[in-house]
This record gives C-alpha cells, sequence and structure tokens, in this order.
C-alpha cells in the first residue's frame, strides 16, 4: 500500500520526535508489535527496580489504521474523534497523516489548533456547547459546528454569528454500547422546523450529520440515517440554506476481534452513500472515528502487588481454592471505562510469564490499588496462580481509557512508550523533513 499523502507539514509545532529525548517515543524494528515490545521491557525491568504500571502505544497501527480508512471509504474524510484518546503523539501523527478532528470542547480546540492545525479542518461537534466555548471558537475561526434543538440555534445566533452549523438528527443505535442518541440528536419530524427557525434566526444550516452509537454492531443503522440526511439537504435547500456537509459520525470498530469487521460497515456505507449521495453531487462527507484509530494500539502491563487465598465449598463439597490479586493500576485508573459500559467485551488478562497449558487454573478476582470496595476490575477469572511482582498485561486499551482514568488516592496515570518503526519513521522524517534527535 502507498504511503500517505501529508497535508500539513507544520503539523508538529511541538515536535513529537523531541520526546525521543525522554524515552517515550521510541523507534523500533518493522514488524515488531507493541505486544513483543511490551514483554521485552518487562524482561529489562527487574535491573532497574521499576514496578510502575505502564503502557505501550504503537504507532504504526494508528498509520496503517487510516490507510485502511482511506482504501474502505474514499469518498470520506476521517475527523478523529478527540475525547476518545487525547495523547499528544496519537494527535500529532493523525495531523501529520491530514485528518480532520472532532471537538467537544474549548481545551480540545485549543490543543488542535496549537499543533498546527488550521480551523477549517476542525469540527465543534457537541450539539450542547457552552457559550464561553462557543465565542473561543468564533474568536479563532472555528466555524463548523453541531446542533440539535432551538435553543442552540439562539445561543449561536448571540455567540457565534459566522457558524456554519450542522444538524444531527436521532439514528437507531439500540446495538450499540453506547446508545448516544439517548442524549442527543433531534428527531427527523421536527427538523424541518428546526432549519425554518434556524433561517428566522439568520443562522446558516450547511449539512447533516448523525452518529448511529459507539461500539455498534449494526451496520445497516447508516442506511436510514443517510437516507434521512438525504431528505433534509432537500428540505434545507429549498429553505435557502446551503447543504454540502454530511457528517456520518463514528461506531467504526477498533477491537480487532470486533464482528462485524470495519470493512463490512464501509461496504454498507458506501452503497448507501451512492445512492443517496452519488459522487455527481458536490457533497463534502466527513466521519468521526475514534475507537476505531485507537481501540488496538494501546497495551497496558500491570504489575501484581499483593496477593490472597482462601477456600470455599464446592458443589461437590471439596474445598475450592480461589485467589486475589491486587494491582498497581484499577477501576478508577485505566478500567473506568468497562464499569460504565456494561455490555462493553470483558477485558482479557494476559499473563507475561510462560505458563504451560497443563498447569492449573484457579477462578481469580483482580482488584485495584485504591482503598474501596468498588475498585474490582475481573470477578473470578480463571488464570494459573501467579505470585507477587508477576505482570499481567491487557491488549486493545486505547480507546476512552487513558483519558477516564481519575487520580483517586493519588494514583497517577500510567507512563505511555510510543513506538514508531524505523520503516515508518523514514516516511515522516522524509515527507516532514524535521527530526530532533
Amino acid at each position: 500500500m502507498e504511503t500517505p499523502s501529508v497535508v500539513r507539514n507544520g503539523a508538529l509545532e511541538h515536535s513529537m520526535w523531541e520526546r525521543m529525548k525522554d524515552g517515550s517515543l521510541i523507534q523500533v524494528e518493522e514488524g515488531e508489535s507493541a505486544l513483543q515490545f511490551m514483554k521485552k521491557r518487562i524482561r529489562s525491568l527487574p535491573l532497574s527496580g521499576d514496578d510502575d504500571v505502564f503502557y505501550v502505544a504503537d504507532l504504526n497501527d494508528v498509520i496503517h489504521k487510516h490507510w485502511r480508512f482511506l482504501q474502505q471509504l474514499p469518498r470520506v474524510r476521517p475527523f478523529y474523534a478527540v475525547k476518545c484518546n487525547s495523547s499528544i503523539e496519537v494527535l500529532q501523527v493523525l495531523a501529520v497523516l491530514g485528518t480532520g478532528f472532532d471537538c467537544t470542547s474549548k481545551t480540545e480546540i485549543k490543543m488542535i489548533l496549537g499543533m498546527g492545525v488550521p480551523a477549517t479542518d476542525i469540527i465543534y461537534a457537541n450539539p450542547c456547547k457552552q457559550p464561553s466555548h462557543m465565542r473561543y471558537a468564533a474568536k479563532h475561526g472555528v466555524n463548523r459546528m453541531t446542533f440539535d434543538c432551538e435553543s442552540e440555534l439562539e445561543k449561536i445566533s448571540d455567540n457565534h454569528p459566522d457558524a456554519e452549523m450542522i444538524l444531527r438528527i436521532h439514528t437507531d443505535d439500540e446495538g450499540s454500547v453506547s446508545c448516544l442518541s439517548k442524549k442527543f440528536g433531534a428527531p427527523v419530524e421536527i427538523c424541518e422546523h428546526l432549519l425554518m427557525r434556524a433561517k428566522s434566526l439568520n443562522v446558516l444550516v450547511t449539512g447533516v450529520s448523525f452518529h448511529i452509537g459507539s461500539g455498534s454492531s449494526n451496520p445497516q443503522s447508516f442506511c436510514q440515517s443517510i437516507a434521512d440526511a438525504r431528505r433534509l439537504f432537500d428540505i434545507g435547500n429549498k429553505l435557502g440554506h446551503k447543504m454540502r456537509v454530511l457528517d456520518i459520525g463514528g461506531g467504526f470498530p477498533g477491537h480487532p476481534d470486533f464482528k462485524p469487521r470495519f470493512e463490512e460497515f464501509a461496504a454498507v456505507i458506501a452503497e448507501s452513500l451512492d445512492q443517496y449521495f452519488p459522487s455527481t453531487e458536490d457533497v463534502e462527507i466527513i466521519a468521526e472515528p475514534g475507537r476505531y484509530y485507537v481501540c488496538s494500539i494501546f497495551t497496558c502491563a500491570i504489575n501484581i502487588i499483593t496477593k490472597k487465598e482462601n477456600y470455599v465449598k464446592a458443589a461437590d463439597g471439596k474445598d475450592r481454592r480461589k485467589l486475589s490479586y491486587y494491582l498497581n493500576d484499577g477501576l478508577f485508573g485505566s478500567f473506568l471505562f468497562y464499569k460504565l459500559y456494561k455490555k462493553e467485551i470483558r477485558p482479557v488478562p494476559v499473563v507475561e510469564k510462560v505458563i504451560l497449558p497443563s498447569v492449573e487454573r484457579f477462578p481469580s478476582t483482580l482488584w485495584g490499588p485504591c482503598c474501596t470496595e468498588k475498585d474490582m476490575i475481573l470477578k473470578e477469572v480463571d488464570l494459573p496462580e501467579l505470585e507477587v511482582g508477576d505482570w499481567i498485561i491487557f491488549q486493545n486499551m486505547g480507546a476512552y481509557h487513558i483519558t477516564m482514568a481519575t487520580v483517586f488516592c493519588g494514583f497517577r496515570p500510567p507512563r505511555v512508550h510510543y513506538i514508531l518503526s524505523k520503516d515508518k519513521w523514514m516516511i515522516f522524517e522524509r515527507q516532514c523533513g524535521k527530526l530532533s534527535y
């Protein structure tokens, strides 16, 4: 596959390459995975005595995900959802690759503008915005934003008269982990009224957006939403709005084992776009992928700091041995997302040291380090017997985990080591023209 087209050489204003100096960004051999790098690092830790939890993030995966997106949906430009994972290294790679950015607050907008990304490559995709944040967006030329109710139009009229509004509509998102239409999106039947109200307030509406929900398992949800958007495009144009942007939102799978696969979503989307928004029309089509880009790139290594055991009577009357392991990361750190969304796939721990298949497994509970009984990661997962100082690895930890982590009980978010293979490094060096060793 050919290398990406780099849109903006100035996106590395705060150069990611300088992070090599503190070991945050590490060059690795081509083909070396995050899991391989992590296990190699764990084996070196006894020499340093470092037992802190840490992440490894594979930036190569971000690049491959981007190429894959462009290949499967060539008519759609991705605007990465910053809220999903706002790690500066991830954002800078995506900026160099030429993605746009979906921001939900003044802080996110400021962060993206600070990387040299032009305001025209930002969509303020929060349907319910704070007026002071609107004014900040107006001051810095971020004009593209979403709405789903009359009060939002009235705020825009007062705080951002140059805004180019995109109407967010309700969708069928029942097959999703996070059903966003419970909170956002105007029912289609009231949208004509909203478009008329925008006209009376002299607020320009330029398109339609929707979101089928985070972690959706139903690609067909895109079909009806795209059809609804077509209907509202026609209504908006008749009312005098300049309808030229279709935002198909997010909901694309990022977990490598997720079914349906991304390609199945893309096929449904491409067919619906060709039917309702043929390429002969002058319509810009964008999306807001988040977990698609980052879910699989982050891998977390957590250390066992305490071990306990007890015995319970099994159904056959025999004593059954159970184990509890206390880890140095937990519910209030990397695992809050799993607790909030109970339908999410349970994290599957990987034991770092070699364990033979014949070794007995025991029902094991994994606890976090905070001083509350709520800090439970997993209950009675079958694991071989482990010891204090052993490492447990969790993969696919890139979407919302670090972003949601708290500092409860003084436990700070883990350090992240970012890896990039030599071949990708050379692409960035050649196309960006700057490395800071």
